[in-house]
């Protein structure tokens, strides 16, 4: 589903990294627990994360306690900020990627879906250069499903013609 709303954007940015190398299913099961640990995915409130906070998240077994991820989510909370910042929001940087406009694929099989595509890549370049961290292309595009960016369910699925019709 199409998401506007840069909270749940910095969540997804933040679990879409920690998910590199991973299943989805893992970090999905660890959902609740990176709520708590990142505050509820208030941005300014992870920006301000300290050493005290990255050594209480590297002893904290609820989330994938990997030191480069954990720095990476902090770091991406300050470079979010000074996305926000630039753009008003978030989302206004991030919808322009795709013109304002959800792209609307029309896969027929699961092996036909994509790990990347140009707006994926060109994304990653540009928050690579901005200082984020974890946002290679294949991150980024799965970043762009989960967000509503880009609508890769499969044709016959009933969610793919319901967000065709969604505006």
């Amino acid at each position: 589903m199409p998401q506007h709303d840069d909270r749940v954007l910095f969540e997804f940015l933040i679990l879409e990294g920690a998910q590199a190398g991973l299943s989805w299913l893992t970090i999905l099961r660890k959902r609740d627990n990176y709520r708590r640990a990142f505050a509820g995915f208030d941005v300014a409130a992870v920006a301000a994360f300290d050493n005290a906070d990255v050594a209480r998240l590297l002893a904290d077994p609820g989330i994938v306690r990997n030191r480069l991820k954990i720095a990476a989510a902090i770091g991406n909370a300050r470079a979010f900020i000074e996305v926000q910042q630039e753009f008003g929001s978030f989302d206004a940087y991030l919808w322009r990627f795709v013109e304002g406009r959800q792209v609307r694929n029309t896969w027929r099989q699961k092996e036909d879906l994509p790990a990347t595509s140009p707006i994926s890549d060109a994304l990653a370049s540009d928050l690579k250069r901005r200082g984020f961290k974890f946002v290679g292309s294949t991150i980024c595009y799965a970043l762009m499903q989960a967000v509503g960016l880009v609508n890769d369910h499969l044709a016959g699925c009933f969610r793919h013609s319901q967000l065709h019709r969604s505006p």
